[in-house]
């Protein structure tokens, strides 16, 4: 499966391993540069997981993702639990966020991570 920066997937994040680590089959937004992601050499695959649990002005650690397409539900990204997993975790694509919101992800994640 070729999966692309920004592109939402469905994927697997069981087991999970502790009670604040978010487990279950659910959307994840890719995040790892497309050099390594289509490279193929390198296993795995960096995310963040979405959630339908909406949690308001929660900013920089969410970002609102609004429902359409496959994406079924208004969802947060939980910027604060980006995680590599092994590309056999990739289940189907589902959508793929605007170039808004790939400018917002980026700002957040440049704010938790200075």
């Amino acid at each position: 499966m070729m999966a692309s920066k920004g592109e939402i997937w469905v994927v697997d994040l069981n087991p999970q391993k502790r009670r604040n680590e978010v487990g279950k089959v659910r959307p994840a937004m890719i995040v790892q540069s497309d050099v390594l992601n289509h490279e193929g050499a390198y296993p795995n695959i960096i995310v963040m997981p979405l959630t339908t649990v909406l949690i308001d002005k929660a900013e920089p650690l969410r970002l609102r993702i609004t429902r359409r397409g496959n994406l079924k539900k208004d969802s947060d990204l939980l910027i604060g639990q980006i995680r590599a997993i092994d590309r056999s975790r990739l289940i189907e694509k589902v959508e793929t966020p605007d170039v808004g919101e790939m400018r917002t992800v980026r700002r957040f994640l440049d704010e938790i991570l200075d």
